[in-house]
Parts: C-alpha cells; structure tokens; sequence
C-alpha cells in the first residue's frame, strides 16, 4: 500500500468522523459506558485476586514442640523442617512470646498465666505454595519431638476451596462483560455504518476495492474505540486513587492485606482498556462494513 494511500484513509476517517458528527457521538458513548463498566470490574477483580493471595500467603503452620525437648533436639527439629521441599521458612517464637500474643489478642486476663506459662515454644513455618500447607503440616506432623501441628485445617481448606472458585468465576465474568461489550460497541458501529451504505455502494460501483472501502471503517472504528476509552481512563484513575488512600490504610491495620499500588497499576487498567477499546473498535467496523461490500 503507497503511503499516498494511506494518508487518505487516515484524512477519509477523520472526515468521516466530523460528518456524521452525532452517530460518532453516539459510537462513542457506547464504547465509554461499556469500557467504564469493564474497567471498575477488571480492577475490582485484579484486587480480589491480589487479597486472595495476601490472604493464602498468610495461613501459617504452627508446629508446637514437645516440653521435653532440649535445645539440641529443637534445633535437630528445626534443620529437619527446612529441608523439607515445600517449606519456604522456618521461625522460632518461645512460649512466653506466644503468651504476649495471647494476651495481646484476648485481653489482659490471660496474664494470670504468665507465671506459670502452659503454652508450647513453637516453629511457625510458611510454605512455598498456600495449597502446599497441608501437605508440609502432614510431614511435619510425623518428625520427633512435635507435640501437635495446627494451621485451622478445616477453615483453611474451605478458605482455599472459596478462592479458587472465586478465580473461576471471576475469569467467567470477566469473559461474558467482554463478549457483552463487543457486542453492544459492534451493533453500535453497526448503526453508524449503515446510514451510509449508499456512500459504500457507489465506491463499490465505481471499481473501489474491497480494502480500499474497508481501510477508513477500520481506522475510524480505532478511532471511536480510542475516543470511547479517554473518560473511562480518566475515571478509573480517579476513582482508584480515593479508593486505594481510602480503603488501604483501613485494610492495612492489623493484617497484611493490601489493595494494589497505584503505580504501575493503573497505567496497566489504562493501557488494558485502551487496548480493548481500539480493537472492539477495529472488529466492530471489519464486520459490520462486510455485508455492505456484496453489491
């Protein structure tokens, strides 16, 4: 294609654009209320999926060492721990540091048993992968001198079973809101491209080729899908950035939760919904002008 050409379809697109002024608005319209809902949906679920893991990352074996061990056999414990495949870290905490923590979640009324502490030293150990953990505490569980392993076994596991299907529901969305908005920005694009469908008969009837018809469509859908795509950037950015100094501080007392960080968050929603933008809008015009091209 000469580059003369190409600067034609560019010129054609835009000419296109400011003549029919309000089925552009129109086109448009559709594409930024569709992207909007996409785009607080894709960020609602990028960060339910960001404290999915916060929340796996966090579950911890507590492995309760028998009264009677020496500090050799601790330490023999300890070693044999670690070298287990899935075990991602090892950490002591004596029992009067368990007893604090006690204290400090119960209230001071635990303190009467400060003098004489009936708590276990304990090694709280993290696996690699949260789906590992039962599997690392069930080894764990049959070394010597370990008096008990707890990691909540049944919470934990219908806490893992409630994420993955979250997952799974989330991508199952995220996959029907996508269909939903090409199909409401085609049919838009759809509309516009059919008040004029004598402008394309007649370059067919003179000897316009296919592509050569088709170029502007194309480019003029890209430019709607980028038009459609600035507000809902804009909002997004907004939006996230009061929610995220609202929530976050809040989230964050007390726990390792987090929502996203801004950066480079937000410039990767952005760069996603400009991207869904422009190519709804490439596709929508590809097919919509097809059955206009069989004159």
């Amino acid at each position: 294609m000469k580059f003369r050409t190409v600067g034609r379809h560019f010129r054609e697109s835009f000419k296109s654009l400011y003549r029919n002024g309000w089925m552009t608005f129109a086109a448009a319209s559709a594409v930024t209320v569709t992207l909007i809902l996409v785009s607080v949906f894709f960020a609602i679920m990028m960060n339910m999926n960001k404290l999915a893991d916060d929340v796996e990352n966090d579950v911890e074996i507590n492995v309760h060492i028998q009264l009677t061990a020496t500090k050799e056999q601790q330490d023999e414990l300890q070693n044999n721990i670690e070298q287990l495949n899935g075990v991602d870290s090892v950490t002591f905490s004596s029992k009067d540091e368990q007893m604090e923590k006690l204290v400090s979640t119960y209230g001071k009324d635990f303190e009467l048993f400060k003098q004489d502490n009936p708590l276990y030293d304990v090694f709280i150990v993290q696996a690699k992968e949260p789906s590992d953990t039962a599997k690392v505490a069930s080894q764990i569980e049959k070394m010597k001198y370990v008096a008990k392993v707890n990691y909540g076994e049944k919470t934990v596991d219908k806490l893992f079973d409630v994420l993955k299907w979250g997952r799974y529901a989330g991508i199952i969305l995220s996959a029907g809101l996508l269909l939903t908005a090409m199909f409401l920005i085609s049919n838009t694009i759809k509309i516009a491209i059919y008040s004029r469908r004598t402008e394309i008969e007649i370059m067919k009837l003179v000897g316009a080729t296919n592509w050569f018809i088709r170029w502007p469509f194309v480019l003029e859908g890209a430019w709607l899908g980028l038009l459609g795509s600035i507000v809902p950037v804009i909002l997004t950015f907004v939006g996230y950035i009061n929610t995220y100094n609202l929530i976050n501080p809040r989230l964050g007392e007390g726990t390792n939760l987090s929502l996203l960080t801004p950066t480079p968050f937000m410039y990767e929603i952005a760069g996603l919904i400009i991207a869904i933008g422009v190519l709804i809008g490439i596709w929508g015009s590809a097919i919509s002008i097809r059955r206009f091209l069989k004159v």
